[in-house]
């Protein structure tokens, strides 16, 4: 789930499946791209214009490259290469799945049946080395989201020592879930941050065409405003990729992280509920409430799928200290 949640399918936390889907929300980025770009440049056809006036190579490299240098300057390394993976997933649509909130489901029941029902050294084997434990490698995707698996492992443990009150564990669960929250969304606001520089270093390059032309003023006035064209191309493609292009992207991959966090919710109103007495089948229906309407399982699905088919949950073949 969060597993999928996963970032970008290709190298970060895993859960998604659905191809088809999928292949819809890459379609739809590219789709938007093409309709905002056709038009301004069938507009701007139709208006007379040429395109190949717009073709200003010096000013495009400009642009980017103070655009691509501030993002270097303003963020760490290890978010630089984040928002490659942010991007991919904003293009693929890698956010959880119902299936995936369906396998979540499964796992935390089984954990909290076995917590009422099984001996504690059996439920900590599982815990303590969730790689090696026939119940976790039952849901590959989960296990694969080392952050989510450690999550869950976290607050089971807690459960089992058994003198934590439920509200100060929802507090501590609810802080660990804003960092992690705030992690996955830096791609977002560092892209924010260079849409935003983007129409003013527009400008900066628009100012360095003018000063060219203003070199040029003993020229004939047809290459004096072909030099003014071209500079008011950079202000023009500084505010074209600010608004149409960087801060759309910027906030499709916000929403796309914020989705991969919702499995870390499921969890906490799930074991918090548990933690309050609640029985397991009542604790999954607070975690099943929160997923969004779209993907929500239903209780019949939640019923056949997690309550009355769980996974087998033997202890891994080690003995437990």
């Amino acid at each position: 789930m969060t597993a999928d949640f996963s970032l970008a399918q290709a190298s970060a936390p895993s859960l998604y499946v659905s191809r088809f889907p999928q292949r819809i929300r890459t379609l739809g980025v590219l789709i938007g791209l093409v309709i905002g770009v056709g038009s301004l440049l069938g507009g701007f056809v139709a208006m007379g214009g040429h395109i190949a006036v717009i073709w200003q190579p010096w000013e495009f490299v400009i642009i980017l490259g103070i655009a691509l240098g501030t993002f270097i300057i303003a963020n760490p390394m290890k978010v630089i290469a984040d928002t490659g993976r942010a991007m991919l997933q904003a293009m693929t649509g890698a956010v959880p799945k119902r299936k995936d909130f369906l396998d979540l489901l499964r796992l935390l029941y089984t954990l909290m049946r076995d917590l009422r029902t099984r001996p504690r050294n059996e439920v900590e084997a599982h815990i303590d080395d969730p790689n090696n434990s026939e119940l976790f490698r039952q849901f590959p995707s989960i296990l694969k989201d080392k952050e989510l698996t450690q999550y869950i492992c976290d607050y089971v443990r807690l459960i089992i020592i058994g003198n934590a009150r439920s509200h100060e564990i929802e507090g501590l669960m609810e802080q660990e879930i804003n960092t992690i929250r705030r992690g996955r969304t830096k791609p977002a606001s560092a892209l924010g941050t260079v849409a935003e520089a983007l129409p003013a270093v527009g400008i900066c390059a628009a100012v360095l065409g003018i000063v060219k032309a203003m070199g040029a003023l003993d020229q004939s006035p047809e290459v004096l405003g072909h030099y003014i064209g071209a500079a008011l191309i950079g202000t023009f493609v500084g505010i074209f990729l600010s608004y149409a292009v960087i801060g759309p992207l910027a906030q499709k991959i916000k929403t796309t992280r914020e989705l991969q966090c919702s499995p870390y919710i499921i969890v906490k109103q799930t074991l918090i509920a548990f933690m309050n007495g609640a029985l397991p089948q009542i604790a999954l229906e607070h975690g099943r409430k929160t997923i969004t309407a779209n993907e929500r399982p239903t209780i019949d699905e939640v019923e056949s799928e997690a309550i009355s088919a769980p996974p087998t949950s033997a202890a891994p073949a080690q003995k437990v200290a």
